[in-house]
Protein backbone atom coordinates (compact mmCIF):
# COMPACT_ATOMS: atom_id res chain seq x y z
CA UNK A 1 0.00 0.00 0.00
CA UNK A 2 1.49 3.41 -0.94
CA UNK A 3 0.89 6.50 0.75
CA UNK A 4 -0.03 9.31 -1.19
CA UNK A 5 2.22 12.00 0.63
CA UNK A 6 5.21 13.31 -0.58
CA UNK A 7 8.14 12.51 1.57
CA UNK A 8 8.85 16.35 2.03
CA UNK A 9 5.95 17.05 3.57
CA UNK A 10 6.54 15.58 7.07
CA UNK A 11 9.97 17.53 6.58
CA UNK A 12 8.64 20.63 6.26
CA UNK A 13 6.73 20.71 9.62
CA UNK A 14 7.91 23.26 11.42
CA UNK A 15 8.82 22.01 15.67
CA UNK A 16 9.91 22.88 18.16
CA UNK A 17 11.78 26.26 18.17
CA UNK A 18 11.10 26.72 14.77
CA UNK A 19 12.11 29.74 13.26
CA UNK A 20 15.56 31.44 13.91
CA UNK A 21 18.76 29.55 12.93
CA UNK A 22 17.19 26.46 11.85
CA UNK A 23 19.80 25.56 9.14
CA UNK A 24 21.36 22.36 11.23
CA UNK A 25 17.92 20.79 11.78
CA UNK A 26 16.37 21.23 7.87
CA UNK A 27 19.31 19.31 6.60
CA UNK A 28 18.83 16.72 8.84
CA UNK A 29 15.40 16.69 7.90
CA UNK A 30 16.45 16.47 4.50
CA UNK A 31 18.73 13.93 5.25
CA UNK A 32 17.11 11.52 7.29
CA UNK A 33 14.01 11.78 4.22
CA UNK A 34 16.25 11.23 1.44
CA UNK A 35 17.81 8.45 2.93
CA UNK A 36 14.18 6.49 3.63
CA UNK A 37 13.40 7.99 0.25
CA UNK A 38 16.52 5.73 -1.16
CA UNK A 39 15.64 2.58 0.78
CA UNK A 40 12.13 2.60 -0.11
CA UNK A 41 12.67 2.96 -3.72
CA UNK A 42 15.23 -0.07 -3.22
CA UNK A 43 13.11 -2.40 -1.39
CA UNK A 44 8.96 -1.73 -2.07
CA UNK A 45 9.28 -0.62 -5.49
CA UNK A 46 7.96 2.92 -4.67
CA UNK A 47 9.01 5.24 -7.88
CA UNK A 48 10.01 8.99 -7.54
CA UNK A 49 8.97 10.83 -4.12
CA UNK A 50 6.24 9.13 -2.58
CA UNK A 51 6.85 6.37 -0.21
CA UNK A 52 5.22 2.99 0.96
CA UNK A 53 2.75 3.05 4.17
CA UNK A 54 5.45 1.65 6.13
CA UNK A 55 8.58 3.88 5.21
CA UNK A 56 6.16 7.29 5.54
CA UNK A 57 4.90 5.83 8.75
CA UNK A 58 9.41 5.76 9.76
CA UNK A 59 9.30 9.20 8.26
CA UNK A 60 6.66 10.65 10.40
CA UNK A 61 8.45 9.25 13.36
CA UNK A 62 11.85 10.53 12.94
CA UNK A 63 10.44 13.93 11.87
CA UNK A 64 8.85 13.74 15.47
CA UNK A 65 11.88 13.08 17.17
CA UNK A 66 13.89 15.74 15.10
CA UNK A 67 11.04 17.66 16.24
CA UNK A 68 11.67 17.19 20.48
CA UNK A 69 15.25 16.88 19.89
CA UNK A 70 16.75 18.19 22.71
CA UNK A 71 20.08 19.37 21.21
CA UNK A 72 18.60 21.37 17.70
CA UNK A 73 21.54 23.05 16.21
CA UNK A 74 23.99 21.46 18.72
CA UNK A 75 23.29 17.90 17.44
CA UNK A 76 25.48 15.48 17.17
CA UNK A 77 24.39 12.64 14.11
CA UNK A 78 21.62 10.27 15.91
CA UNK A 79 24.16 7.56 16.17
CA UNK A 80 26.99 9.34 18.72
CA UNK A 81 23.97 11.42 20.71
CA UNK A 82 23.88 10.67 24.45
CA UNK A 83 19.87 10.75 24.55
CA UNK A 84 18.33 8.38 22.50
CA UNK A 85 15.38 9.23 21.95
CA UNK A 86 13.97 6.28 19.43
CA UNK A 87 11.67 3.37 20.50
CA UNK A 88 13.76 0.20 20.53
CA UNK A 89 11.94 -1.14 17.66
CA UNK A 90 12.20 2.15 15.74
CA UNK A 91 15.70 2.74 16.24
CA UNK A 92 16.62 -1.09 14.72
CA UNK A 93 14.27 0.19 11.36
CA UNK A 94 16.28 3.49 10.98
CA UNK A 95 19.58 1.65 11.92
CA UNK A 96 18.58 -0.87 8.81
CA UNK A 97 17.28 2.09 6.67
CA UNK A 98 20.74 4.28 7.62
CA UNK A 99 22.57 0.95 6.79
CA UNK A 100 21.63 0.31 3.12
CA UNK A 101 21.20 4.02 2.38
CA UNK A 102 24.17 5.87 3.77
CA UNK A 103 27.02 4.15 1.29
CA UNK A 104 23.88 5.55 -1.78
CA UNK A 105 23.78 9.00 -0.05
CA UNK A 106 27.65 9.98 -1.69
CA UNK A 107 26.24 8.79 -5.03
CA UNK A 108 22.51 10.61 -5.01
CA UNK A 109 23.14 13.22 -2.69
CA UNK A 110 26.98 14.11 -2.05
CA UNK A 111 26.34 17.46 -0.36
CA UNK A 112 23.98 16.20 2.16
CA UNK A 113 26.52 13.30 2.89
CA UNK A 114 29.16 15.17 3.09
CA UNK A 115 27.70 17.59 5.60
CA UNK A 116 25.86 14.57 7.38
CA UNK A 117 29.86 13.44 7.83
CA UNK A 118 31.34 16.24 8.95
CA UNK A 119 28.49 16.17 11.55
CA UNK A 120 29.45 13.02 13.38
CA UNK A 121 32.75 14.82 14.02
CA UNK A 122 31.03 16.79 16.15
CA UNK A 123 31.44 16.69 20.54
CA UNK A 124 29.08 14.96 21.87
CA UNK A 125 26.84 17.38 23.64
CA UNK A 126 26.30 17.49 27.29
CA UNK A 127 22.86 15.65 28.05
CA UNK A 128 20.49 18.38 29.21
CA UNK A 129 19.14 18.82 32.86
CA UNK A 130 16.23 18.13 34.02
CA UNK A 131 15.04 20.26 36.82
CA UNK A 132 14.38 17.20 38.89
CA UNK A 133 17.65 16.28 38.59
CA UNK A 134 19.12 19.36 40.07
CA UNK A 135 17.43 18.60 43.41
Amino acid sequence: MRAKTSYNTAMNKGGAGAGKNQHRMRRERETIAAMINIYCRAHHGVIGNGLCSHCAAILEYAALRLDRCPFQENKTTCARCAVHCYKTGMREKIRIVMRYAGPRMVHQHPLLALFHFLDGFRKKPRQPRTPAARI
